[in-house]
Formats: C-alpha cells, sequence, structure tokens
C-alpha cells in the first residue's frame, strides 16, 4: 500500500495546488465581477481551472485517489484543449486564461501539474 497523497513530497502538490486554485479563482471571481463582456469565455474558463486547482487540493489533502486521478485528467485535457485553441484561434481568447497557450503566462507549471500530479498519484498503483 502506498503513502497518503497528502504526505511527502505529496504536500508540495497540495500546496501547489492550493496556490494555484486561489490565484485562479480569485483572479476569475475579479475579472467576472468587473469586466465579464470583455471576455465571457475566457473568464469563465478561468473560473473552471479554479474550481478544478480546489477539487485537486481537497482531493489530495484527504487522500481522495480517484477524484484526483480524475480532476488531474479534466486538468491535463483542459490545458491541452484550451492551450491549442489559444493559439489557434487568439480572437477567441481576446484575454488569456489560466491554461492559455498551454499556461505559458504561469511558467507552464499548469502543464506540468497534472502530469506531476498523475504521477505522484498512480506511483503505488504499480508496486499493488
Amino acid at each position: 500500500m502506498s503513502a497518503p497523497s497528502g504526505t511527502g513530497p505529496g504536500r508540495v502538490l497540495v500546496a501547489v495546488y492550493g496556490i494555484f486554485a486561489l490565484a485562479a479563482t480569485s483572479r476569475a471571481a475579479v475579472q467576472i465581477a468587473t469586466r465579464f463582456a470583455e471576455a465571457p469565455l475566457a473568464y469563465a474558463l478561468s473560473a473552471f481551472a479554479g474550481v478544478v486547482y480546489i477539487v485537486l487540493t481537497v482531493a489530495l489533502a484527504r487522500d481522495a485517489r480517484r477524484v484526483a486521478v480524475a480532476a488531474c485528467l479534466v486538468e491535463l485535457a483542459g490545458v491541452l484543449i484550451v492551450g491549442t485553441l489559444s493559439l489557434a484561434d487568439s480572437a477567441a481568447f481576446p484575454e488569456a486564461t489560466v491554461w492559455s497557450g498551454y499556461g505559458s503566462g504561469y511558467g507552464f507549471v499548469p502543464l506540468a501539474l497534472p502530469v506531476i500530479g498523475l504521477l505522484w498519484l498512480l506511483r503505488g498503483v504499480r508496486r499493488s
């Protein structure tokens, strides 16, 4: 049996996801409240990303592996889909989202996080 997901190096994941949850949700809330009409798709996607980060933070901290794996897969799909669309059709994204350009505005951490998260969560599955 593997160690709980929120212990050891998993604590770093919980902390990073917590920071991203706070940052993405706060930023989206301000954008939606003050200028939603300027870029509704981008701001709604940022809010969605924030919710995914909240779910991941809680799931990792509580060792809810299935929920965390599902959320990591949603996050990875979001980063890849939104990242590709934001580069292919920049007019559809007049304002950046957390996942625009594969998370380039955040040092590509949004692209790396779900991969690292999945590796961390699935590490014990092969050993079991």
